[in-house]
């Protein structure tokens, strides 16, 4: 094996989702149709989980996203539309969460938007479109979250998808950074402010992940090989391995995790230059 090659792993389809310790708690995934966020929502139902999948767009998924999850475990499973750069929509999502399932265990903001441009070509439209998604949506969806942990007596947990890019930088895509580095900072913040509260707070980043954001760069096998050329594991990953690490730090096992983020990255930031 010369040293530009990988040893590549395959992707572990967890059966622990089914021992994660989320048996009968209500969990809230934003952004919960398509891609990393249905898996969670899917990961969290196998879990024992009752699931909220909020969704914005693509209706058409919406149903059968539920079904699956209604399939994946033994709890509930509620879809509600809900814009996240809306804070009324935020509180009403969590007002339904609650009338459904009796109160709100988990949530779990991972609805994100990009738009791949430089600072130079980032008008004022483009900056608030990935800023209000993407930062207000993840400090609001966590402020209602906690006030609804707050009155029903204190714990919870809310976790943040975030990206390697909260602190990798990735030139051409500048709004996207530095909102997700302001989710880091939110995390590290609010997650000692709420732990007064028993309210723990985790961002989870993912690297590079099989997802339709990333469908034209695996499509191209130069650029797949380049991308999975610079990855220690030598390859993405799979959306269902980004949810058992949210999984693992919502449930029990991670109870001793606050106010930091868990990288799942195939080690992409610890050995390339960038993408």
């Amino acid at each position: 094996m010369t040293q530009n090659e990988h040893p590549k792993t395959e992707p572990l389809l967890p059966d622990a989702f089914a021992a994660a310790g989320l048996a009968g708690k209500t969990v809230i995934v934003t952004g919960a149709n398509s891609g990393i966020g249905a898996a969670i929502a899917n990961g969290c139902a196998a879990a024992g989980a009752n699931v909220v999948i909020d969704w914005v767009t693509h209706p058409e998924t919406v149903d059968a996203e539920t079904r699956v999850a209604s399939a994946a475990g033994t709890g509930g499973a509620l879809a509600v539309q809900a814009d996240v750069s809306k804070v009324a929509d935020l509180e009403n999502l969590v007002a339904q969460a609650v009338a459904r399932f009796g109160r709100l265990d988990v949530m779990v903001n991972n609805a994100g938007v990009e738009n791949r441009k430089a600072l130079l070509d980032t008008s004022e439209d483009d900056f608030d479109f990935v800023m209000n998604i993407n930062m207000k949506g993840t400090f609001f969806g966590a402020k209602v979250a906690a006030q609804q942990f707050v009155n029903q007596g204190g714990g919870g947990v809310i976790v943040n998808v975030s990206s390697v890019h909260e602190e990798w930088p990735m030139p051409g895509n500048t709004t996207y950074c530095v909102s997700k580095g302001g989710a880091r900072m939110l995390t590290r913040t609010a997650g000692v402010e709420l732990a007064a509260h028993g309210i723990r707070m985790v961002n989870v980043a993912p690297g590079a992940v099989n997802t339709p954001i990333n469908a034209q760069t695996m499509a191209d096998p130069k650029k797949a090989a380049a991308l999975e050329g610079s990855i220690p594991l030598g390859r993405v990953a799979e959306p269902n391995e980004i949810a058992a690490a949210v999984v693992f730090v919502a449930s029990d096992a991670g109870a001793y995790i606050t106010a930091t983020t868990i990288t799942v990255d195939g080690g992409i930031t610890q050995a390339a230059a960038g993408l």
